[in-house]
């Protein structure tokens, strides 16, 4: 600031004044970037494969399983290129992660405060291209009508107790007796 007052008073008496400022040497963004630590240098730190969740944040993540041992699994974290230890939650089936795993569907994990990684369920992110349903007794219900469609053939259940099966060409077998039971029987 005196500079500056003191060449504006040499200007003003009539002297030709060069005023240099003083030059700081020029940094680019990268190594301005590179200089400062931050969060995103911590994780860059982290070792590939670390083995915890001690490097991420406590929150929701999605992962892709690697492997299954019990109720512990391998989990690689989502655009981070390290691989960590989880555990399923109990309410989880391990069944449910194994598919998973051959799918390879994505899982959500909650990295808890203390580090630890809990899978919590499995991310569905695509329609399958084929569904299977298994158990001990599934039940398909509808409170009006189900209705069963692949092409131009169907199977519709109605309230009313109305069953209709169309197709092109049906077939029915039996092992042992095949019965058929109505009050009225029509063919054609």
């Amino acid at each position: 600031m005196q500079r500056e007052d003191s060449a504006e008073a040499t200007a003003a008496a009539g002297e030709i004044v060069e005023v240099q400022e003083e030059v700081r040497p020029a940094i680019s963004l990268e190594d301005l970037v590179e200089a400062t630590p931050g969060p995103r240098h911590a994780a860059d730190a982290a070792a590939p494969n670390a083995g915890t969740a001690a490097n991420a944040a406590p929150g929701l993540r999605v992962a892709r399983v690697v492997s299954v041992t019990g109720r512990r699994a391998r989990i690689g974290l989502r655009n981070k290129g390290i691989e960590i230890d989880a555990t399923l939650a109990e309410d989880v089936q391990r069944e449910l992660i194994e598919d998973a795993v051959r799918e390879k569907a994505g899982v959500l994990v909650e990295i808890e405060e203390n580090g630890e990684a809990v899978i919590v369920g499995v991310v569905q992110t695509r329609k399958p291209s084929e569904v299977r349903v298994t158990g001990e007794k599934i039940v398909v219900e509808g409170e009006r009508e189900v209705l069963l469609r692949a092409g131009r053939a169907a199977l519709r259940l109605r309230e009313d107790g109305d069953v209709e099966l169309v197709g092109s060409r049906i077939s029915a077998a039996s092992r042992g007796l095949f019965r058929i039971v109505g009050r009225i029987l029509r063919l054609n």
